[in-house]
């Protein structure tokens, strides 16, 4: 049940995050609005672990793993994709992260030696299949002229920075890194990296004072990082990369769900096919059914 809590707030609040980000676009460069809501995130789990007293010491080495993760989390993934936003919309940057569970199958086998399980893989494709039936219409019209290819690049770019983050902070946390701890330094780090990035890149240190874009990031540090990240971090521990990774793929369907509240859209029979497709995948991906001789998990050592 606890799994289940942590998937659901995963889902809802990061199939939210696509449209906050659209609000973090313009007058701040993307760099810096990363910067702004990492700092602030990790500013909040500072001060919740000290409250709690959590033991906040590590070494040198652990550091590096730590500012290794913030950097393809927390850093250099979300460049990417606020900048890719720049040429997509929403919904777009959403279809390309549903390959977002492969590239953890894949890495999870490379370098985690994870077994590479047969309905999670059919699960998946399920997943991708149904979100272009959601999305066909705006797939048929795509025009790969005016940065609509850089951006397409850029946001499969992100999908592998993060997919090998997931690794990494899967790695870290069998060897004993607490989620919290590792987050808040790991936010932290990706902060710093965005502010020198900014400084290297010459942007101007500037911050836009407009409502929407305060909300938007106080929703993305609060919701979108300290809990989601927390929620999510702890189900890669759990469950494996692999199967967490199909939060990613649910991600649609609630963009839909909001669509449908706040801007009375219509679902046409291939959306509410596609819909239908995703939730199936997420039943095989998450239940124990088994295709043919399925791959034990191994017990060796992670070789990350």
């Amino acid at each position: 049940m606890q799994n289940a809590l942590y998937y659901l707030i995963t889902v809802l609040i990061w199939g939210s995050t696509w449209f906050a980000i659209k609000f973090q676009l313009g007058f701040v460069s993307p760099e810096l609005s990363i910067a702004y809501r990492y700092t602030l995130a990790a500013a909040i789990l500072f001060i919740f672990t000290a409250i709690r007293r959590l033991p906040m010491r590590f070494s040198l080495t652990q550091h590096v793993l730590l500012a290794t993760q913030g950097f393809l989390l927390f850093s250099i993934t979300y460049y990417l994709v606020y900048t890719g936003e720049i040429y997509l919309t929403s919904g777009m940057v959403a279809l390309l992260f549903t390959f977002f569970p492969i590239a953890n199958i894949l890495f999870g086998a490379l370098f985690l030696r994870a077994p590479i399980r047969a309905r999670v893989v059919i699960g998946s494709l399920l997943g991708i299949l149904g979100v272009a039936f959601i999305f066909g219409p705006d797939l048929s019209s795509i025009d790969l002229s005016g940065g609509i290819g850089l951006g397409i690049t850029l946001v499969l770019i992100s999908v592998i920075t993060a997919s090998l983050g997931n690794i990494l902070a899967t790695r870290n946390q069998r060897h004993g890194l607490p989620v919290i701890q590792s987050n808040a330094y790991g936010m932290a780090y990706g902060a710093a990296f965005m502010i020198l990035f900014a400084l290297f890149n010459q942007s101007p240190f500037v911050f836009e004072f407009s409502l929407s874009y305060i909300l938007s990031l106080l929703y993305l540090a609060l919701f979108g990082s300290v809990i989601a990240f927390g929620t999510y971090m702890t189900l890669l521990g759990r469950i494996g990369p692999d199967r967490a990774a199909y939060v990613t793929v649910l991600f649609p369907v609630i963009a839909l769900a909001l669509s449908t509240i706040f801007e009375g859209l219509t679902w046409s029979p291939p959306q509410l096919a596609g819909v239908g497709l995703v939730l199936i995948g997420n039943v095989v991906v998450l239940t124990k059914i088994r295709f043919g001789r399925e791959a034990l998990p191994k017990t060796s050592k992670p070789q990350i």
